[in-house]
């Protein structure tokens, strides 16, 4: 099941997708679902599937992204934020910010979580995902790299490109994720070259902080990351989901 939210007569509702039709919802896929109105996909535009608390991102999570960078993966996940004020829809410009010279795009695999948990063991994990979707997340690189810390060149308003949907049927032990510019391939992994699984990312991060419905956890980027310029199309494709594509626009 492939599950929206949209916009439509300046009113934002969630929804279901199938094919070309839209089930709206009375609420949002975090709570029992309830049918209204029947739509179909021209008749609205796509955001961002849900608007998450928080937004929590595990680095160095594809051994052979580590290896690019000549870092050795961390025993344990490694952990960082990005601010709900950067979620940015599929469709929606990303932003090139003044502050930064180089701003990277690192395509990957969104869990989505569907019930609120706390210490959860990895075998617990899955009862707790509502689904998954494609993310973007991209950073200020020279930024990153002069902080030291993420913080900055995370958080710019339009950092954190989810969507077109979450999809609720999925097994995502071993999916191929590319990250294509402007038509071409920079991109190309399986999910299976992660250091550390779903359920081991949802474990671990449930048991330090608590997570709500509709919070997103990214799951780390494959190696071949790389800077994006002014009029460039981003695109990120993950198998069973989709693709999520944003244009590029520098700030003036």
């Amino acid at each position: 099941m492939k599950l929206i939210r949209f916009e439509r007569d300046e009113k934002i509702t969630f929804g279901i997708l199938d094919g070309e039709k839209v089930q709206a919802l009375r609420g949002p896929p975090t709570q029992p679902l309830h049918l209204e109105e029947t739509l179909t996909l021209g008749e609205i535009r796509l955001l961002a599937p849900i608007v998450p608390s928080k937004i929590v991102a595990v680095g160095l999570n594809y051994r052979a992204h580590a290896k690019e960078l000549n870092l050795k993966p961390s025993d344990e996940p490694l952990l960082f934020l990005k601010p709900p004020s950067a979620l940015n829809g599929p469709g929606s410009p990303i932003l090139l910010p003044e502050m930064s010279q180089r701003v990277d795009y690192e395509g990957e695999l969104a869990i989505v979580v569907g019930q609120r948990a706390k210490n959860l063991s990895e075998a617990e994990a899955p009862k707790a995902i509502l689904g998954y979707s494609c993310f973007n997340d991209i950073t200020a690189r020279d930024l990153q790299f002069k902080d030291v810390q993420f913080t900055r060149a995370k958080a710019f308003d339009t950092f954190a490109c989810l969507g077109p949907w979450i999809e609720t049927e999925l097994d995502p032990s071993d999916l191929k994720i590319e990250t294509k510019v402007n038509g071409q391939m920079r991109q190309s992994s399986r999910t299976s070259d992660m250091v550390f699984s779903v359920p081991r990312v949802v474990s671990f991060i449930s048991q330090v902080m608590t997570l709500e419905p509709g919070d997103v956890l990214i799951t780390g980027t494959p190696a071949g990351v790389g800077p994006l310029e002014n009029g460039d199309t981003v695109e990120v494709t993950i198998e069973g989901i989709g693709t999520l594509s944003n244009p590029v626009i520098h700030v003036e």
